[in-house]
């Protein structure tokens, strides 16, 4: 399955507590759990006003769905192409 990197714009996001996030989260493994196997959240990173998630779907509009199931915004998703870390360099 593809893999797609979300940024969502959510002022304040860096500010959220860890209550916040928890329901946040709780919230995105509800839908995801209605959806089944075809969206699958691997991790996310917050920052001052975004949060960037990484999902493995079957499609970009599985991922679509998700946020909209969520009430989450997804501003940008992008298919990634490729992986490096420093091991790539050998």
């Amino acid at each position: 399955m593809p893999k797609y990197l979300i940024e969502r714009e959510i002022p304040g996001a860096g500010k959220m507590t860890s209550q916040d996030l928890q329901a946040v989260a709780q919230k995105s493994c509800g839908v995801l759990r209605e959806m089944g196997p075809r969206v699958n959240w691997q991790q996310s990173y917050v920052t001052g006003d975004k949060v960037y998630c990484v999902y493995i779907a079957d499609s970009e509009k599985d991922v679509r769905e998700h946020a909209e199931r969520g009430g989450f915004p997804a501003n940008r998703i992008s298919e990634v192409s490729a992986v490096i870390d420093p091991a790539t360099a050998g």
